[in-house]
């Protein structure tokens, strides 16, 4: 796709402003924020995880009220059913001719930003409804499909405390999600401003400031961020040292079970690419492969027992790995 200069210096400049928008509301979090940022405009889901409290759910919220899209919750329990999201068929009559037909009422999926809120407490039959839509951009039913609504884009949430009444997500609906984000304490000058910004009568007004076309522009645009081939080979060497059957990294043969699959590699070159746009360059660096590395295989790394039992985590293994894999000569000083 052709663009004029004019046209990407004016999308790109709408990106810091976005951020700003939504930090009216969502005090702190950056990095949180810049993920949610990069992996929309790479095109692909994000799966939040945090305690109770820390604003997950009106970070979304805000996220979609700074863009021009239609959203919709999803809040997902135990008796939900997958027509529940993605919609029936409802018999309807024809009052002119007397003919009876079923028309298919769509769900609330077919919107352009999705909370799927609390996503593991839903049985696995309920959750696998989402993967066609989260892969195809598509949903099927009874034998029809139904193309979803462009850009689409799920962020889910999940809490890591309380585990009654949960079901773990699997491991290939894990790996869908372009990135898995961790939501941390904020610090205590930003708990200081939650506190004065949220007990008092002061309602910031979010506008929006991107539209459907414009981030599907901003989508096209990131395929087009240049990336060298010895940082392709680089991200390729990263993955493969994650399985433990042909890396040389001890780490990863002592704690891991599985390794990421080609998938990963697929969202690292694609996230470090929406990364230097997100941060107004046209070639990707080795230090948006490096940020973009714990977001990508934090849920596509699969621990063993040994290392649940020691809380030896998936970002361990992952800063084990980026030390121990060489870094490409040809663009240390790039």
């Amino acid at each position: 796709m052709n663009y004029t200069q004019d046209s990407i210096r004016n999308l790109l400049s709408k990106l810091p402003l976005l951020k700003n928008e939504i930090q009216k509301i969502i005090v702190g979090q950056d990095e949180v924020l810049d993920e949610i940022l990069i992996a929309l405009i790479a095109g692909g889901h994000c799966l939040l995880e945090g305690v109770p409290g820390l604003a997950k759910t009106l970070m979304v919220r805000t996220i979609s009220q700074a863009l021009d899209l239609s959203f919709r919750r999803i809040q997902f329990t135990p008796d939900l059913m997958p027509t529940d999201i993605i919609g029936t068929e409802i018999l309807e009559e024809d009052h002119s001719t007397g003919k009876r037909f079923f028309k298919f009422n769509k769900g609330p999926l077919f919107a352009n930003i999705i909370l799927a809120d609390e996503i593991n407490r839903t049985p696995p039959k309920t959750q696998s409804a989402l993967l066609e839509a989260m892969q195809e951009f598509e949903v099927t039913y009874a034998g029809q499909t139904y193309p979803l609504q462009k850009p689409f884009f799920i962020l889910a949430t999940q809490n890591p405390i309380e585990q009654a009444g949960t079901y773990p997500l699997p491991e290939a609906q894990l790996d869908r999600f372009l990135l898995y984000i961790k939501i941390d304490y904020p610090s205590v000058k930003e708990e200081m401003e939650i506190l004065n910004n949220t007990t008092g009568t002061k309602k910031p007004v979010i506008n929006p400031l991107l539209d459907a076309a414009e981030i599907q522009q901003l989508q096209s645009l990131v395929r087009e961020v240049t990336i060298d081939e010895v940082l392709v080979q680089y991200v390729s060497n990263i993955v493969r040292a994650t399985r433990p059957v042909n890396t040389e990294v001890n780490y990863v043969k002592e704690w891991v079970r599985w390794g990421a699959g080609p998938r990963a590699g697929q969202a690292l070159i694609l996230t470090a690419k929406a990364r230097a746009l997100f941060h107004g360059r046209y070639a990707v660096l080795m230090e948006d492969l490096q940020a973009m590395a714990y977001p990508v295989l934090r849920h596509r790394v699969l621990m063993n027992f040994k290392a649940d039992a020691e809380n030896i985590s998936a970002d361990l293994v992952t800063g084990e790995i980026l030390r121990a894999i060489e870094r490409p000569k040809a663009v240390l000083n790039r």
